[in-house]
C-alpha cells in the first residue's frame, strides 16, 4: 500500500454509497447514474448486438434463396488471363471468362472464379440471380456465421461505447457542478478562515 508522511492511505471502495461525512449528494446522484448507464449500456449492447447479428443472417439466408447455381464452361484456357484477374480472397483462383445459359435460355457470357489450372470447355459452378446474372457465391456456414457474429459484436460495442461516452459526460457534469459547489463553499468560509489564521 502506498504510504503518504508515515501513514498509511486506504483505498475505500464504494464509498458513494456508504454514509460519510464527506459525501455529498452529488456524490450519491452520480453514483446511481452511472450505474444506471452501465446496466442500460450493457443491455443495450447485447439487444442491438443480437438485432444485428439476426439481421445480417436473415440477409444472408435472403440471398442464398436468391441465389442458385448453373453450369457454366469455361471459354479460354485460365492460363491466358492477365495478372489482374488473379483472386483477391487468396484461395489460390483466377477470374476466367465462362459461358452459361440464363433461365430465359439466352446464353450469356462473364467472368467467373475458376482454378488457374482449368482449360477452355471445362465446366466450372457459377451462381446467378433469379434474371440470370452473375453473382458471388453467397457465404454459408462457418463464413456466414462469422460475418453474423461479427456484425453483432460490432453493433454491440459501438452501442457500449456510445452508453459509456454518454456516462463520462453525465460524470464530466456532475464533476463540474460539485467543484462550482465547493468555490461557493469556500467563498463563504475563506474570510472567516483568514481571519482567524491572520488574527
Amino acid at each position: 500500500m502506498a504510504r503518504t508522511h508515515g501513514a498509511e492511505v486506504r483505498r475505500v471502495r464504494l464509498w458513494r454509497w456508504r454514509r460519510n461525512p464527506l459525501r455529498r449528494r452529488s456524490d450519491l446522484i452520480e453514483a446511481w447514474v452511472l450505474l444506471a448507464v452501465l446496466v442500460l449500456a450493457l443491455s443495450a449492447a447485447v439487444f442491438a448486438g443480437l438485432t444485428a447479428a439476426g439481421a445480417v443472417d436473415g440477409a444472408l439466408a435472403e440471398r442464398r434463396d436468391r441465389t442458385r447455381t448453373v453450369a457454366a464452361v469455361l471459354i479460354e484456357d485460365a492460363a491466358h488471363t492477365t495478372p489482374a484477374s488473379v483472386s483477391e480472397n487468396g484461395d489460390g483462383g483466377v477470374w476466367a471468362p465462362v459461358r452459361w445459359t440464363a433461365p430465359d435460355g439466352t446464353h450469356r457470357t462473364g467472368r467467373a472464379e475458376v482454378e488457374p489450372s482449368d482449360r477452355a470447355g471445362t465446366a466450372v459452378t457459377v451462381w446467378t440471380d433469379p434474371q440470370g446474372r452473375l453473382v458471388s457465391r453467397p457465404p454459408e456456414g462457418a463464413e456466414a456465421r462469422f460475418q453474423s457474429v461479427m456484425a453483432g459484436a460490432t453493433i454491440g460495442a459501438a452501442t457500449a461505447g456510445a452508453g459509456l461516452l454518454g456516462a463520462q459526460f453525465v460524470r464530466s457534469r456532475l464533476q463540474r457542478r460539485r467543484l462550482e459547489e465547493w468555490e461557493a463553499e469556500w467563498r463563504l468560509v475563506e474570510p472567516a478562515w483568514r481571519k482567524r489564521m491572520t488574527g
